[in-house]
């Protein structure tokens, strides 16, 4: 099992988070996805599978969901 954390751009309120959360759990071999929503700006999304999910297929279900993964590198170094 993989755990990855990645970070999401757009998402405002719980449906929201319900949305990427229909979307990722869709994808095959995905167990759990936890959601820090940071309403207007970039949130951070957990997701664990059974197998390692390739970056092209979690932004594909995050698109579909109606946001996008954040480019590398554009979060504030905490």
């Amino acid at each position: 099992m993989s755990t990855t954390t990645y970070h999401v751009d757009g998402m405002t309120c719980g449906h929201c988070t319900a949305a990427l959360t229909e979307e990722l759990s869709a994808l095959d071999g995905v167990s759990a996805v936890e959601i820090d929503l940071v309403q207007g700006g970039t949130s951070t999304v957990r997701v664990s599978a059974e197998r390692e999910l390739t970056r092209d297929e979690v932004a594909a279900a995050v698109e579909e969901a109606g946001y996008a993964l954040a480019r590398p590198g554009s979060l504030p170094l905490a």
